[in-house]
């Protein structure tokens, strides 16, 4: 099953081909991800993050409610910040 997780953009960028990038925070984890089918994104914006790539924009609100349900099914393993 393919999934895609909801993110904070903290940056926006250019990369080296013109493409817009940037990173989103997981709730602690922070990634580099392509832009390109989000170009309109903003430091800010929640987004749907799959295999390195936003594929659209999603709402704060419902952004929280997606990490809590896979937050309950324990499905955050690699996002969730490493325990001191």
């Amino acid at each position: 099953m393919c999934l895609a997780v909801p993110g904070r953009l903290v940056r926006v960028e250019k990369g080296p081909l013109g493409i817009p990038t940037g990173a989103v925070s997981f709730g602690g984890i922070t990634k580099e991800v392509c832009l390109a089918y989000v170009p309109d994104a903003c430091v800010g914006d929640y987004v749907l993050v799959h295999v390195g790539f936003a594929l659209g924009k999603i709402g704060e609100e419902e952004a929280h409610e997606v990490f809590r349900t896979l937050r309950a099914m324990n499905q955050l393993g690699e996002l969730e910040a490493p325990e001191p």
